[in-house]
């Protein structure tokens, strides 16, 4: 049976209340989502044998969901990844952002991002699925970008384990938009270890290689072909271990890179990616009407924040699978634009699909 229910879960420093709102089908995927950052912050999912377990990484303190968590999870905006040099040019002109990523880059919005927003929330009931759906205003000039902006993500789950993540947003004034979900995903269960016995399938051929703030390079997007990216095949994340190369060195000894997804149909979402754990059978599978897969492996993690059950995150305890327009966009006219103007609608889903073998 499908239900969707709230509850508070804490405080902001400044007395404002945190709601968590669960929903799903009862002895099959769940899932749980906070007003904060409009945030996935829990998603169960049975194995082969029927055993159920969270597998998406969540602070098990809520104070840390607005400092080493603050993105695990959230809905990223304005601009999710970065930006060089905190600027970009837009129909009227420059607009200079907050810094906050070695000085150099604007990553995720800029320091205020909407991750640590609180968004107005109200259920959705539908005959095959239920979930929330989450409304933000941001105001004109918000960590610099330029119009006011109208946001609502949408999450729904139906009854046979599909998550559904639905954005839209229109704007007032020329601005640029590209927003994604930031969940981290572990098919063995949060806190059980690391991901590097998970196989991945990404559905492209090219992946944009980076500098040493990890913003794309001048030039053309690299080939996969023979090179440690190429997940055109599955392959275990392990083997990011096995080797050296340039870029994983650049990204810091794992992967966050974006890969450029081939065959986008435009308001469809199409397969992207592919996550499967063999020894729990648990199998995700990624479809997204973005360009592009922004693939972290968590490999930063160093054990600062822990997971509900108590156990720290060490490096490679989740991969983020962030489907979105490329990196560095609005400073790049070879790639998809991410403008928005007044009187259009930026719309995107995601759909996240678990299944056992």
């Amino acid at each position: 049976m499908l239900f969707v229910s709230s509850e508070p879960h804490g405080r902001l420093p400044d007395g404002r209340r945190i709601e968590r709102w669960t929903f799903g089908s009862e002895g099959a995927v769940t899932a749980q989502a906070l007003t904060l950052g409009a945030t996935l912050s829990a998603l169960h999912a049975p194995d082969s044998e029927g055993r159920r377990a969270n597998v998406v990484l969540s602070a098990g303190d809520p104070a840390d969901l607005t400092g080493e968590a603050r993105y695990f999870g959230a809905t990223i905006g304005r601009y999710a990844n970065r930006i060089r040099g905190g600027r970009f040019p837009s129909d009227t002109g420059v607009h200079r952002l907050p810094r906050n990523e070695n000085e150099r880059t604007t990553l995720h919005g800029g320091p205020d991002g909407f991750d640590n927003r609180l968004w107005r929330a109200r259920p959705v009931r539908r005959s095959d699925r239920v979930g929330v759906a989450f409304h933000l205003h941001s105001p004109a000039g918000d960590q610099g970008f330029p119009g006011a902006l109208e946001v609502t993500a949408t999450y729904e789950l139906d009854s046979v384990g599909t998550l559904s993540i639905t954005y839209r947003a229109v704007t007032d004034a020329p601005t640029v938009v590209n927003l994604t979900n930031h969940a981290y995903f572990n098919l063995a269960g949060e806190g059980s270890g690391d991901i590097l016995d998970h196989a991945l399938q990404i559905e492209a051929d090219r992946y944009l290689p980076v500098d040493r703030d990890l913003v794309p390079l001048p030039g053309q997007a690299a080939p996969v072909s023979g090179t440690p990216f190429d997940f055109t095949r599955p392959q275990f994340l392990s083997r990011v271990t096995a080797g050296h190369h340039p870029q994983l060195t650049l990204a810091g000894g794992g992967y966050d890179h974006n890969w450029i997804l081939r065959d986008r149909p435009g308001d469809r979402p199409a397969p992207a990616a592919r996550l499967w754990h063999p020894p729990t059978g648990r199998h995700l599978t990624c479809f997204t009407t973005e360009p592009g897969l922004q693939v972290y492996t968590g490999h930063r993690f160093d054990g600062s924040v822990s997971g509900p059950g108590g156990r720290p995150y060490r490096a490679f305890a989740g991969i983020a699978l962030e489907t979105q327009h490329f990196p560095d966009s609005p400073n790049r006219r070879e790639f998809p634009s991410t403008m928005l103007r007044p009187r259009e609608q930026f719309t995107s889903t995601t759909v996240y699909r678990f299944s056992v073998a």
